[in-house]
């Protein structure tokens, strides 16, 4: 069987992931020039929140299947036309929100938890290698273990989530006028 590549599709997230990665390392290396080190740490938590709920709602939208939402739009629930338009495209906006967004994320917080790692030793002065270990660990373990939790909700919560985030995207949407 033979599947047909979108390259449209392709070079359009390509360039959104490097657009992203570029604007998401300008910010972080900004504020690590600028802050002490428990903003620096609550920079690199954020972007591990944002590959987590990123990372929820692409599976999520995998998981999510079409009938709910239709009979929410039926009924005119706020949220639900969009949430069936996530579903309805659920491997576009799957690989946005997992490979673009989570990705991107993951590899901004380790590279981001590098920097503090390395500044942190040498205002320290010590070449000690258990620092860098450490916060590389505990990154880690925040990421993987923060997405293996929502992955597991994602999968058995991915309607209520969808309509949530469905509701997000109305509320964001600029409203016709009647």
């Amino acid at each position: 069987m033979k599947t047909k590549v979108n390259f449209r599709w392709l070079i359009t997230i390509v360039l959104i992931s490097v657009a992203g990665s570029t604007v998401f390392t300008v910010a972080s290396t900004e504020v690590l020039g600028r802050t002490g080190y428990v903003i620096s740490f609550a920079v690199v938590a954020l972007f591990i929140v944002i590959g987590i709920v990123f990372d929820i709602i692409g599976v999520a939208v995998t998981a999510a299947t079409e009938a709910p939402f239709h009979s929410m739009a039926a009924r005119r629930q706020r949220g639900a036309a969009e949430s069936l338009r996530l579903v309805k495209n659920a491997d576009k906006v799957s690989s946005f929100c997992n490979d673009v967004v989570g990705d991107v994320t993951g590899i901004v917080s380790g590279a981001t938890a590098g920097l503090i790692a390395a500044r942190l030793s040498q205002g320290l002065g010590t070449g000690n290698i258990v620092i860098p270990l450490l916060i590389s660990g505990i990154v880690t373990g925040l990421t993987v273990g923060g997405k293996a939790i929502g992955k597991n909700s994602a999968i058995n919560n991915s309607t209520a989530i969808i309509l949530r985030v469905g509701k997000l995207i109305n509320l964001l949407r600029p409203q016709k006028s009647k």
